[in-house]
């Protein structure tokens, strides 16, 4: 049989040619390919950056008249409540799906500072049927080698816009931003501020739009030194509410943009002996368990975490079955929970 020069473009380089290209032997780079641990950092890294370079696409091993019932979940990190109520409403999902679920947290980087590609390639030796990606920040290339491989994906809360056709599912960030707001603008406040997550996320800009427009329905006017980027821990957004409270008018109510930031305003009102909320009101959002635990109780705004979760699985599963979902794009209501830490302000 002739082989083309077509079909050897469409098949891609060999092993072969990829090692000599990181300068190794075949059954090394096959280690690096297979997620093998008994490689050297260097030389993976040399493997792992010839595989992408040349655009090396492994077959999966399994066979395709019996698809697999195996779901990937790949997150941003395991740490913290968030992860855990994500994890939980995937794994229950997949328990009534039937399905078999792997856990990985892509937080290895490369030298340029791009996620490694590891999951990448034990994912097809696994010949998992579908991924799902929690506020995950992927590259041109993984979205091309997932669309290569016709893998189907659903983003949970992607950090960034993702590309056309995408599949994604999340709360509805603007709207629990104006719900925030609106809050304390019925308590009578007008001074608040708004402690912001990383401008790049979705979810964090989405917030702080819904802030805005909040204040622009009721005609009270933004003041540009009360919106601070508190990243997304508690000791930056510690920092800026010590900033805030420096100011010559200091904000009357706070609304950070996560619970973990609501943390760090209660550590810096206390430090300067100011009560949560009879000198400061306070709004959070997520309503993790946290919340309920500080004293006073935050007044947050719920995202449904475990709900959108599960969601996103049964959603990944229509895919899995060949169906396309109607929009690339859904949001699960947020809403507010009202508890102790707002009030209306001092006269």
């Amino acid at each position: 049989m002739v082989r083309t020069a077509a079909a050897s473009a469409t098949a891609g380089p060999t092993l072969a040619v990829v090692a000599r290209e990181a300068g190794v032997s075949v059954p090394t780079a096959s280690k690096v390919v297979n997620g093998r641990e008994d490689v050297a950092p260097e030389t993976r890294r040399r493997v792992t950056e010839a595989l992408d370079r040349l655009g090396y696409v492994r077959r999966p091993r399994f066979d395709a008249s019996k698809p697999p019932r195996l779901v990937d979940l790949v997150v941003h990190s395991l740490d913290g409540s968030r992860s855990g109520a994500v994890l939980r409403g995937v794994e229950e999902a997949a328990h009534e799906a039937g399905l078999d679920l792997v856990v990985s947290a892509a937080l290895s980087r490369t030298r340029a500072g791009r996620p490694q590609r590891g999951w990448l390639d034990r994912l097809t030796v696994r010949g998992s049927a579908g991924v799902l990606f929690d506020l995950a920040e992927l590259t041109q290339s993984q979205y091309a080698w997932l669309a290569q491989h016709r893998i189907p994906f659903v983003m949970i809360d992607p950090v960034l816009e993702p590309p056309a056709g995408v599949v994604s599912v999340g709360a509805a960030n603007w709207q629990g931003g104006v719900t925030a707001t609106e809050h304390l603008l019925a308590l009578g406040h007008e001074r608040i501020a708004v402690i912001a997550g990383p401008g790049r996320r979705m979810c964090s800009a989405a917030r702080v739009a819904g802030y805005r427009s909040a204040l622009a329905s009721t005609g009270v006017a933004q003041r540009p030194e009360y919106l601070r980027d508190g990243g997304s821990d508690e000791s930056l957004a510690y920092r800026r509410t010590r900033e805030l409270l420096d100011l010559p008018a200091p904000p009357t109510a706070v609304f950070a943009c996560s619970d973990r930031m609501a943390l760090g305003v209660y550590r810096a009102l206390a430090e300067r002996g100011l009560r949560i909320p009879d000198d400061v009101s306070v709004v959070g959002f997520d309503d993790l368990p946290e919340s309920r635990w500080t004293a006073p109780a935050l007044t947050t705004v719920r995202q449904p975490l475990a709900e959108t979760a599960a969601t996103a699985l049964r959603t990944l599963v229509r895919m899995m079955d060949g169906e396309r979902p109607e929009g690339t794009r859904t949001e699960l209501s947020t809403r507010l929970v009202q508890r102790s830490s707002t009030a209306p302000p001092r006269a």
